[in-house]
């Protein structure tokens, strides 16, 4: 009998624990993914990121391609993952957004680039303000283009001009 029991409260002790890991296991698996979904606006922020750093180099060649990945993040945003906040501002701009990266992408012509850049960066605007940033976002401002555009860096690198005018525009807020 005293073998039996202990046999039985041998079972059970191992069915709780196999439970416990499986239960968290589960936790982390869907800890991770709604890191992963929080993260999918960090990765069109990032990307713009890059575009932006294309352009004030002045590469065409560069700033498409890093318009083609941005393109591809946009696309990968699940809508269902978003804030609220969030999905109400992505609904509002995501046309737009995905018209100006396929506009930048599609495109050689420098100049070009840059004037559908004063859309997109609008937008981007929008959505970071509804979403936060995860660190300091430094909104810039160029009088020349008369355009907006988003920098990590506070110090001003004008992706209007490149070189020509690299220096040209200050910075009118900063969000956080």
């Amino acid at each position: 009998m005293k073998n039996t029991i202990k046999a039985v409260l041998a079972a059970i002790t191992i069915t709780l624990s196999v439970n416990t890991i499986t239960a968290t296991e589960v936790k982390t698996q869907i800890t991770t993914a709604d890191v992963q979904d929080s993260n999918s606006l960090q990765a069109v922020f990032d990307n713009y990121f890059a575009l932006k750093d294309a352009l004030i180099k002045s590469d065409a060649k560069t700033s498409s391609a890093k318009a083609t990945t941005l393109l591809a993040s946009i696309g990968a945003v699940k809508m269902d993952k978003l804030k609220n906040n969030e999905h109400n501002v992505w609904m509002k701009v995501m046309k737009k957004m995905t018209s100006d990266a396929k506009a930048i992408s599609s495109n050689q012509d420098l100049k070009k680039q840059r004037e559908t850049f004063k859309s997109l960066s609008k937008n981007t605007y929008e959505l970071i303000k509804a979403s936060g940033a995860s660190q300091p976002v430094y909104y810039q401002y160029c009088p020349m283009a008369d355009a907006n555009w988003l920098s990590k860096e506070k110090a001003v690198k004008n992706p209007y001009y490149g070189s020509s005018m690299l220096t040209c525009g200050n910075v009118v807020e900063t969000i956080k």
